[in-house]
């Protein structure tokens, strides 16, 4: 016997009595069948970059903890550093600019065109290799007793630089160096040469002698006419504050020359 159509439509409707009892059930199963097919839809390239990766940071965190950081090698090092999960970036990095100095004194967009090498990165990495720089300025630097002894404090760093620079070093009654500060980035001259830009570390430091530094990018550290003609003016301008130009060296590839050695500026 047939039902009549109202009956028949609530039949239809009608809920069954267990589907309110496993509507959380089923919401779950949906979410996670949505997870599930979000992941399997991945590319597999991308999932195995992603495993490969954090294998990579595992094996770079391990060795920290077997070998510590003096164990590693710079690779190594530059990969833990900037959270990079595979030593390619830092393998590129390292062959574009050769040598940690020319990466510490690089423009951080001159960094960034490496590919994975982000800004942020690149500022990171940069701020460490500043840090590092600045390790050996606490209060007991060593006493100077020959131009060698500067040579040795700064030129590896000013010898790696692809830029010239004159810096100060100033030193105190005992010829213990107090500061060593960038003067001047370029090329360097009379016409730029500024006596309270060139002093100012030394009297605020209430330095008595200071020691003239400047590099010849990758070339002979031979001293030019000009570098005689600026060592000339700094010393006349050191008589007028009676601070004593004990020496100006010129850092090349390889070695120094110590002006005052050869008599160059300091008649």
């Amino acid at each position: 016997m047939s039902q009549p159509d109202g009956r028949r439509n609530e039949a239809r409707t009608r809920t069954p009595r267990t589907a309110g009892l496993g509507h959380t059930e089923n919401v779950m199963k949906q979410l996670t069948f949505g997870i599930i097919g979000v992941a399997s839809a991945a590319p597999r390239n991308d999932v195995e970059k992603v495993l490969r990766e954090a294998a990579a940071i595992e094996t770079v965190a391990s060795r920290f903890d077997q070998v510590g950081a003096a164990g590693m090698s710079t690779t190594e090092l530059i990969t833990f550093l900037i959270g990079e999960q595979t030593p390619v970036i830092a393998a590129r990095l390292l062959a574009q600019f050769q040598t940690l100095s020319r990466v510490h004194h690089a423009a951080t967009s001159q960094l960034a065109t490496i590919s994975g090498m982000t800004p942020r990165r690149a500022r990171l990495l940069q701020v460490a290799l500043e840090l590092a720089a600045r390790r050996e300025q606490p209060s007991a630097l060593p006493i100077v007793k020959s131009p060698q002894d500067v040579a040795a404090l700064v030129g590896p760093e000013m010898r790696g630089l692809d830029h010239e620079e004159m810096r100060v070093a100033s030193l105190n009654t005992r010829n213990r160096i107090v500061d060593v500060s960038t003067i001047y980035r370029g090329s360097v001259h009379t016409t730029v040469i500024r006596v309270g830009e060139l002093f100012r570390s030394a009297l605020f430091h209430n330095a008595t002698a200071v020691i003239i530094l400047h590099n010849h990018p990758g070339s002979d550290p031979s001293p030019s006419p000009e570098d005689i003609a600026v060592t000339r003016e700094i010393v006349q301008a050191g008589k007028l504050l009676d601070i004593e130009i004990l020496d100006h060296l010129v850092i090349g590839d390889p070695g120094f020359v110590s002006l005052k050695e050869r008599g160059l500026g300091f008649g």
